[in-house]
């Protein structure tokens, strides 16, 4: 194991839009950027498609904006976070179009404007039509790597955050067969959601919360682990991350049918463009009922589909379907975890030294479901304040540290057929404490799942402590809301004490708790 001094220099980890956005805007303090592949590949952000949210449109203000955030949040938006992020989205825009992001323009040069599902206004930004991820990925990796006072660590993976006298003190982490422990005392997590730990998911397989794991095991406090948006309109196959096929298609016209061709969505308010929650269950309910669902563009772009959303096109070419002229089969996937670290508005977490920035973190802008295209948004503008937090706080003091036991690599595929089903799209509170049940010996195993456990296990908890159904968190056993919302955070410790209460392996909980102790 080498033992490196970083000389107060933070480590951010993550190489996905807020990494990314975090490390330029520290520049030029000197910053160690690090991610488990090369920069950008195996993240959320390059699979982004249909676009990021801004108030640019001349019928548009970031009231309207706001406004539509709260309504798709359905009661437990934190507004005061709402409203930074909005007003401060058209001047983002601007600052990743002078960083090179290339976005598409009308003719004389302003932003083509898209519209997504619970948006009032068209006001989706966009590149090659449905690669903004992979866009804003390539001008801010290029920005990155032309920076001299970033250095990064690619092909290394953090596996554990070490914490002393009650303070992040450096990160131990693994890189080409080689482990090593680097001293700071400020660390951001920017490593994405947790889509991973479902079979059927749009996100890179390795995004599983390795962030929220880290953060747990460090002592910080989780927030609203329960909501996790699955996106209605996944490409109905094999393949791994299911690709998407935008809200941004609906926008346009597009609309879900059945094998028969009835739309089962006609008489929903809002129909297609529904919030995702509600359209994401409309559909699961079909499936379950034995039927297909298609998504039909026929008759709103017909020939036109390969043009507005090429890579959607190719998708559907690689799997034998032409949009044109076919239906595309469809059905909902894991996609976005409104839950994550607790964070304040500079993004500091309950443990001093540890920040988190992206969908790792739960800011109160989503609430209970997350508004299309604000997820890339708010990793772009709280960017912006966790650098300035970060700049601000005392590197603290340089510790020698002591060499540290190696948890193995993490391996979600253990859990996938768990998480997948205990908290998919509809829960029930018995099939939940089954799955905690299950759980708690692969946490306490010290195992390649046990990472991932411990994040299905918090989550689990977490839905189970949410004895109402509000936005993405449908419980079959409490349907209705409840009048007075609230966010409820969880700890590792929590977690633990709720598990020994659930689960019958008395012995895998005494040990788990001794360790915390």
């Amino acid at each position: 194991m080498t033992m490196q001094n970083l000389h107060g220099r933070p480590v951010i980890i993550g190489g996905g839009i807020a990494g990314l956005m975090t490390a330029l805007h520290l520049a030029p303090e000197p910053v160690v950027l690090v991610s488990k592949t090369a920069l950008g590949d195996e993240a959320s952000s390059m699979l982004a498609q249909g676009g990021i949210a801004a108030s640019l449109g001349s019928d548009d203000s970031p009231d309207l904006h706001l406004a539509d955030t709260l309504a798709a949040g359905d009661g437990l938006c934190d507004e005061m976070a709402a409203r930074r992020v909005v007003e401060a989205a058209p001047q983002a825009i601007e600052h990743l179009a002078r960083l090179g992001a290339a976005f598409d323009r009308t003719p004389d040069g302003t932003f083509l404007l898209g519209l997504e599902a619970a948006h009032s206004r068209r006001r989706i930004v966009h590149a090659g039509g449905d690669a903004t991820g992979r866009e804003l990925i390539r001008a801010l990796a290029a920005a990155v790597r032309r920076t001299p006072s970033i250095a990064i660590l690619e092909g290394v993976e953090v596996r554990r955050l070490i914490v002393e006298d009650g303070e992040i003190a450096g990160v131990l982490a693994v890189g080409s067969g080689e482990a090593m422990t680097l001293s700071t005392g400020r660390v951001v997590l920017a490593t994405g959601g947790i889509g991973g730990l479902f079979d059927h998911t749009t996100n890179p397989l390795g995004s599983f919360g390795q962030g929220l794991a880290l953060a747990a095991r460090a002592g910080a406090e989780l927030a609203d682990l329960e909501f996790v948006q699955f996106h209605p309109t996944a490409l109905d196959g094999p393949r791994r991350p299911m690709p998407l096929v935008s809200e941004a298609v609906r926008g346009e016209g597009a609309v879900l049918v059945d094998e028969r061709g009835w739309r089962f969505l006609a008489d929903t308010p809002g129909g297609e463009l529904a919030p995702r929650d509600v359209v994401a269950r409309a559909v699961w309910r079909q499936l379950e009922a034995g039927h297909r669902v298609f998504l039909d563009a026929r008759q709103c772009l017909g020939p036109r589909f390969a043009e507005r959303f090429p890579a959607i096109a190719l998708f559907c070419r690689e799997a034998g379907i032409d949009p044109a002229l076919d239906p595309i089969p469809v059905r909902p996937a894991a996609h976005y975890h409104m839950g994550g670290v607790a964070v304040d508005a500079e993004g500091r977490s309950s443990r001093r030294g540890l920040w988190a920035c992206g969908e790792a973190a739960r800011t109160g802008l989503h609430g209970a479901n997350r508004l299309a295209s604000n997820s890339l948004i708010e990793a772009v503008v709280s960017a912006a304040w966790v650098a300035t937090s970060l700049a601000a706080a005392s590197p603290g003091t340089h510790r020698r540290l002591k060499p540290a036991i190696v948890p193995p690599r993490p391996d979600a595929s253990r859990i996938r057929p768990i998480a997948s089903r205990a908290f998919g799209i509809e829960r029930d509170g018995q099939t939940l404490r089954d799955a905690a049940r299950t759980l708690v010996p692969i946490v306490a195993g010290d195992e390649a799942a046990s990472d991932p456990a411990l994040v299905a296990l918090m989550i689990t908890v977490a839905a189970l402590r949410r004895e109402e159904s509000r936005g993405s968190h449908f419980l079959t056993d409490f349907p209705r809301r409840d009048a007075q919302p609230r966010s409820l955070r969880l700890t590792l410790d929590e977690t633990l004490e709720a598990a020994a209460i659930l689960s019958d392996t008395a012995s895998d909980t005494a040990v788990l708790l001794g360790r915390r102790a």
